[in-house]
C-alpha cells in the first residue's frame, strides 16, 4: 500500500484539513515536502504539531527553502530539521 502524498498546500486556510493527510504521510517515519508548494506559517505549525506526536525519529526530507526560513523566523527550525538546519 502506498501512502498518500505531503499535502500540496498548507495554509491557515486548510491546516486542520491537511492535518490529517500530512500525518498519514508521516506514518512511515519520514515525510517527503517536496509535494509543497503553496505554504504560510501554518505549515509550520502543521509539522511541529508532526514532530510532537512522532518524536525525534520522524524526518522531514525535501524541505522548500522558504520553508526552512519560515521556521528559523520561528526558531523552530533545529527541532524540525536537526541542529545546524
Amino acid at each position: 500500500m502506498t501512502r498518500p502524498p505531503f499535502p500540496a498546500e498548507v495554509t491557515l486556510q486548510n491546516a486542520v484539513a491537511a492535518l490529517g493527510p500530512a500525518r498519514a504521510h508521516a506514518a512511515g517515519g519520514a515525510a517527503d515536502l517536496s509535494t509543497l508548494a503553496r505554504f504560510d506559517s501554518a505549515a509550520v505549525a502543521v509539522l511541529v504539531e508532526l514532530r510532537r506526536t512522532a518524536g525525534p525519529a520522524l524526518v522531514f526530507r525535501g524541505v522548500p527553502p522558504n520553508l526552512r526560513k519560515l521556521a528559523a523566523l520561528y526558531g523552530v527550525d533545529g527541532l524540525l530539521f536537526g541542529p545546524g538546519a
